[in-house]
């Protein structure tokens, strides 16, 4: 596949097959990411893999809960735009997903650049093997009886939780606005 076509394969994908990811194609995704570049190669990454649908549901639930109390002391953040789908009790953050892999980043001002670009070769590497991801926001809020259960250590924050799954269908890739060069030198 050439990259251009992986580029316009990677999509977010919010409805998944009721078809489990196996462990050893999980590690093949996560042992491609590792090739992503890192500031002095530190490689200051962690995963987390939930192959547990309802440990996955008991996230969403936890994540739901930790960001409307957020909302509550403060009606002005940026989360309150979300406050309606996220008091319906149906709603699963992460899409049903069969899976989600966490990927936690060092706590601190440089913690988070390294694990995002981490990230986006796993989407890219997902898509690649036919598995669709999408990087939610708002699983990043579990409460602290949750990190403790998956096993986010004290030192680490989880930076992209990825859902993970064989895609139902691979929407269409949205217009694009032109690039905003704003200047040319040379």
């Amino acid at each position: 596949m050439e990259f251009s076509e992986l580029l316009l394969k990677r999509r977010s994908i919010r409805g998944f097959e009721d078809k489990d990811v196996p462990m050893e194609l999980i590690d093949e995704v996560i042992a491609d990411s590792l090739y992503a570049p890192s500031g002095g190669n530190r490689q200051a990454w962690g995963f987390i893999i939930v192959n547990d649908r309802d440990t996955v549901k008991r996230l969403s639930d936890s994540s739901k809960k930790n960001i409307l109390e957020q909302i509550e002391k403060d009606p002005d953040s940026y989360m309150a735009r979300y406050k309606d789908g996220l008091s319906n009790e149906k709603l699963n953050v992460f899409h049903n997903a069969p899976c989600v892999v966490f990927i936690l980043g060092e706590k601190g001002p440089m913690g988070k650049v390294d694990p995002a670009i981490l990230a986006t070769y796993f989407m890219l590497s997902a898509a690649a093997k036919g598995l669709g991801t999408c990087w939610i926001g708002l699983g990043t809020s579990p409460g602290p009886d949750m990190k403790a259960e998956i096993g986010v250590p004290d030192d680490m924050t989880i930076l992209a939780p990825l859902c993970l799954g064989y895609p139902k269908n691979i929407p269409d890739v949205p217009e694009r606005k032109p690039a905003n060069i704003l200047k040319r030198i040379g």
